[in-house]
């Protein structure tokens, strides 16, 4: 630390005046601190500022007459802008369980069958898929998968089918399985379920919104969209530019919502290519011994534009592995 000298008081003794006696010899300070209170006058001074000058007024204008009619209650004006529109909720359809036992679709709450098993496998891969697809940026598109095959009687509707069955029983997905084979549709027929407006309907007709004809099941977390209308255009307005908006509804607001396309066989209807356009995984069903490898090739090459393709082989007679699910939990098929 570094010392400092004091600073010394000024020596009374030496005979110099302070710096406060000096202040005192030039101004009277007794004197003013002296003087008498002035006097108050008897009434009180308005002591406000006067304001400034303000512009000449305008004349303002005659205010417009008021009519006697009430008007009307602002309140109920305002709820009924507030208050959402309602969409018209179409009945529960039941789903036949008989008639899927004997179709040999899985029932829910049945017994674990080779069949659920292996659409437990198939799923699990696809979910899989879907997740990565939606971390990489993919949207709205990574929730929808396309089911199709090369030529028909090759089982695409029968794996959509079993596949929206399997999904549905997932706690955090549900699913929407959608008949887009829209010259042959079989979804509805193979549940049971009766025929109404569906997604060619809300595609070719801007006044029908594609939610009012989603038709909810009595199978938990299962919705199904029919085709709707038949038509000669069905490609072209699954390439119009509505279809982005009517998809996209599909999943708006369901973020766990897995959307499933049955669609026309590839090499025998268009619609499917174009279909594949706008879904992020499709699912080529393959059955064995009746497609031929240079079949598969040219459907391969319809939906190449798709980001992910895998191959579901069906009606496999044996498994080299001796694979043979659902007799672990003491039941077979």
């Amino acid at each position: 630390m570094t010392m400092h000298d004091p600073i010394s008081s000024p020596d009374k003794s030496s005979g110099t005046p302070s710096l406060i006696e000096r202040a005192a010899d030039m101004y009277d300070f007794r004197k003013s601190l002296n003087q008498p209170a002035p006097q108050l006058p008897d009434t009180p001074v308005d002591e406000t500022p006067a304001p400034a000058a303000a512009p000449a007024p305008v004349a303002a204008p005659a205010p417009a007459a008021v009519s006697a009619a009430p008007a009307p209650a602002p309140v109920a004006a305002a709820a009924a802008v507030a208050r959402p529109r309602m969409r018209p909720s179409l009945p529960v359809a039941a789903i036949d369980r008989d008639q899927m036992r004997e179709r040999a679709f899985i029932v829910p709450d049945g017994p674990v069958t080779s069949i659920s098993e292996e659409f437990r496998i198939v799923k699990r891969r696809l979910l899989a898929s879907i997740q990565a697809e939606a971390n990489a940026g993919l949207g709205a598109a990574a929730q929808r998968i396309l089911i199709c095959s090369a030529q028909p009687n090759e089982g695409k509707t029968y794996s959509a089918i079993n596949l929206a069955l399997s999904i549905a029983t997932e706690q955090d997905h549900d699913v929407l399985l959608v008949d887009a084979d829209f010259a042959k549709p079989s979804i509805l027929s193979s549940l049971g379920i009766e025929g109404q407006r569906g997604l060619m309907d809300a595609l070719a007709d801007p006044s029908v919104a594609v939610e009012d004809c989603i038709i909810p099941t009595d199978i938990r977390g299962l919705s199904v969209l029919p085709a709707g209308r038949q038509t000669n255009t069905d490609s072209e307005y699954l390439a119009s530019a509505r279809t982005l908006e009517v998809l996209a509804r599909l999943t708006d607001g369901h973020p766990g919502r897995i959307v499933i396309f049955d669609s026309p066989p590839l090499l025998a209807a268009s619609p499917a290519a174009t279909l594949a356009q706008h879904v992020g995984h499709a699912l080529m069903v393959v059955r064995a011994d009746v497609t031929s490898e240079r079949a598969l090739r040219d459907a391969l090459g319809l939906i190449s534009g798709c980001n992910q393709i895998q191959l579901l082989l069906n009606g496999v007679k044996f498994s080299p592995s001796g694979r043979s699910f659902g007799s672990y939990y003491g039941y077979g098929e």
